[in-house]
């Protein structure tokens, strides 16, 4: 995925700013549905345990402590790399599926490196089964990776891609997933129609990040909203909801809401302050 010119990454979460000359003030969309608590405990702990498990070098490690901390150390970054591992995997399937649209809209585009980046990685299926997907529904790019603004709520993001398909209008987001044991694309979270709302609620999008030139939001009547999973055996489209659209909405209002108290008492000092003893007594 291509770096949004205009977002930073900050102690507050990544955040845009209105042109390149310009600070920024608005947390990503994908910040504020950061806000959502997580529950990877479990997650957390199997990782960690699965990892300890399959180290090559447990067995040299009996009978010396200090090996067994480093084990140990070892594999409580078991779920970080993890994470950012499928991250950089991710980068490089949406890397490609922008390519993509590039090439469909005769721009200049990058699709045989990135092709080549994907290869060299083990993941070209992910390409394969994204191209049999483009073919399939005959997607019609409009703007990929564009970026968006709502001034009203407060909040910006970039979309993967406006497209058309079957004669409507979709906004569309796309995440990598992996394979189930019975060869099908993983599901996913609900909470993708955040994102989606989100993007449709955007009052303004991107012309010039320079210049700081925006324009009015071209696609944001009742278009379809598309999360698609991309896989190595499948590539799975599902649709948002109309009929629930309103509820993610408020709930993505409320965790922005959520960002600002969070932000403001980041800035509003330190929390914990320490307590010195009483003076002595004075005596008469």
């Amino acid at each position: 995925m291509t770096d949004p010119l205009l977002a930073h990454a900050t102690e507050y979460g990544r955040m845009y700013a209105r042109s390149t000359s310009e600070p920024f003030t608005v947390p990503s969309i994908t910040t504020v549905i950061g806000q959502q608590p997580h529950g990877l405990d479990g997650w957390f702990g199997y990782m960690g345990a699965s990892s300890l498990a399959k180290d090559p070098l447990l067995a040299d490690c009996l009978g010396s402590p200090a090996k067994i901390r480093q084990a140990v150390n070892r594999a409580a970054k078991a779920a970080e790399t993890y994470r950012d591992e499928a991250a950089k995997r991710g980068d490089r399937v949406h890397n490609y599926c922008e390519q993509v649209a590039l090439r469909a809209l005769g721009r200049p585009h990058a699709m045989k490196e990135t092709r080549e980046a994907l290869a060299a990685n083990g993941e070209e299926a992910f390409a394969v089964r994204f191209d049999e997907w483009w073919e399939l529904y005959r997607v019609e790019p409009i703007a990929p990776e564009i970026t968006v603004w709502n001034k009203s709520v407060g909040y910006a993001g970039t979309l993967d891609l406006v497209a058309k398909i079957n004669g409507r209008i979709c906004v569309i987001d796309y995440k990598t997933k992996g394979t189930t044991r019975d060869g099908t694309v993983k599901p996913l979270d609900d909470k993708v129609v955040m994102q989606l709302v989100a993007g449709m609620k955007a009052e303004e999008s991107l012309v010039d990040p320079v210049a700081g030139e925006w324009e009015p939001w071209k696609y944001g009547e009742n278009p379809v909203l598309l999360a698609v999973a991309i896989g190595e055996t499948e590539v799975r489209p599902v649709r948002a909801n109309p009929d629930v659209l309103k509820h993610h909405w408020w709930k993505f209002c409320a965790l922005r809401r959520v960002w600002e108290l969070s932000a403001d008492t980041i800035s509003a000092g330190t929390a914990l302050i320490p307590v010195p003893p009483p003076l002595p007594a004075r005596t008469a």
